[in-house]
């Protein structure tokens, strides 16, 4: 069966259609995440694999693979420059919906058990961020965790002041 010359045009107009709109779809990911980071997978057991998709999913993290050539055009077409090097082999983007640094957190926590995952790079804030940048965002603690802190600062003068107060208060008895 011999394919003619229309039904090749045909085929390929589908295929950059198809590319076309996955470009689209990265670019609406891009625009919905407060930050994303690409990680090299090459040899991650399935096991890993399953416990890092669950810990993004508890996160609210996206995670996928996706063909570097698109993701690249897409960072291209909305003018995110410092991805060219970076976007070579396997790659799996991290995308963060909720907290800009979840996908950082979870990579860096699994990174220390699961050898074979590594930070590339990521995007904050609309711009590149190199790998030791992913680290540092990843050592950051948590919201809550800082509130806490805050609250722990807050807290001690006071009470340290109201201590003084019921020792002056027992002497003085």
């Amino acid at each position: 069966m011999e394919v003619t010359m229309a039904e090749k045009e045909t085929k390929m107009s589908e295929a950059k259609l198809q590319k076309a709109a996955q470009i689209e779809e990265i670019k609406e990911k891009i625009g919905k995440c407060g930050a994303f980071v690409v990680v090299d997978y090459k040899g991650i057991s399935v096991a890993d694999d399953t416990k890092l998709r669950s810990d993004f999913r508890k996160n609210d993290v996206e995670y996928r693979v996706l063909k570097n050539r698109l993701v690249l055009r897409a960072l291209n077409e909305l003018g995110i420059a410092g991805f060219d090097g970076h976007l070579e082999g396997p790659t799996a983007i991290a995308f963060a919906y909720g907290d800009p640094l979840a996908a950082a957190k979870v990579v860096s926590e699994n990174a220390k058990t699961v050898k074979a995952l590594e930070v590339k790079c990521g995007l904050m804030d609309g711009a590149y961020i190199d790998a030791a940048t992913v680290e540092k965002l990843a050592a950051i603690p948590s919201k809550e965790v800082l509130l806490a802190q805050l609250l722990g600062l807050l807290q001690s003068p006071i009470s340290g002041f109201a201590r003084a107060i019921q020792q002056i208060a027992e002497k003085n008895q």
